[in-house]
């Protein structure tokens, strides 16, 4: 797994107009969402795949994810 996906991940969760974004995007396009993730990441310099967002989030143990990814689970 890539050394970036921990630190994308709490760049995103720190901001609050990503993650808005991403939920509302998870919900109707889950695959667009994971994208985009991915798409954050390059801007931030953080690069990561798809496979490396999604091996990450299911190493996550907090509730809020959890429930996020219930709602978005299609795609993730």
């Amino acid at each position: 797994m890539s050394g970036n996906a921990p630190q994308l991940y709490k760049r995103i969760e720190a901001d609050q107009g990503y993650t808005k974004v991403l939920f509302r995007q998870a919900l109707q396009d889950p695959q667009g969402a994971l994208q985009s993730i991915c798409e954050i990441g390059e801007s931030l310099s953080l690069p990561v795949t798809p496979e490396e967002v999604k091996a990450y989030l299911a190493t996550l143990d907090d509730a809020e994810t959890k429930q996020w990814l219930i709602k978005a689970r299609g795609g993730l």
